[in-house]
């Protein structure tokens, strides 16, 4: 199976609502969130990647975000459909969102769940490191957060 990259869509937010709940419950954005995120455009920088076997715009099988100011960026949301995790998806969305982070701002930071081990080896291969901890930082399930940063690399 393969997939592309394109700009995220409001057209996209039913599937991409339906990967935030499948991934991420009970600590999903809501539709308010995406759009208000999408509305953005001078700051924001939203992605999903399409299932291209068959269709010409497939299936929506995951999905990223970023919020990118002069002088720091955030990685705010990174989301790879269960049955196509291992593939590589994740890295090519981080990839895309670090390519645009480097055009904008001088270091990138993010949050990820504590207990999501394998996102975090994810971005230590691509440069983070550890700088901190968010007690309770996702709610409603009160999970931590670690902090993660990268300098870009100009």
């Amino acid at each position: 199976m393969s997939a592309r990259l394109r700009p995220m869509r409001l057209a996209d937010l039913d599937a991409v609502l339906a990967l935030e709940d499948e991934l991420f419950a009970p600590d999903t954005w809501t539709r308010a969130m995406y759009r208000d995120e999408l509305s953005r455009t001078d700051t924001r920088h939203y992605l999903v990647a399409v299932d291209t076997d068959g269709e010409d715009d497939g299936a929506v099988v995951g999905y990223a975000g970023l919020i990118a100011y002069d002088d720091e960026a955030h990685v705010s949301t990174i989301g790879v459909a269960r049955d196509r995790q291992g593939e590589g998806l994740g890295a090519l969305l981080l990839d895309a969102l670090l390519a645009e982070a480097d055009r904008r701002s001088p270091v990138v930071l993010l949050e990820v769940r504590a207990d999501n081990e394998v996102a975090q080896g994810l971005y230590r291969r691509r440069g983070f490191a550890e700088i901190g901890r968010r007690p309770r930082y996702y709610q409603p399930s009160g999970t931590d957060a670690v902090v993660m940063k990268r300098e870009v690399r100009r």
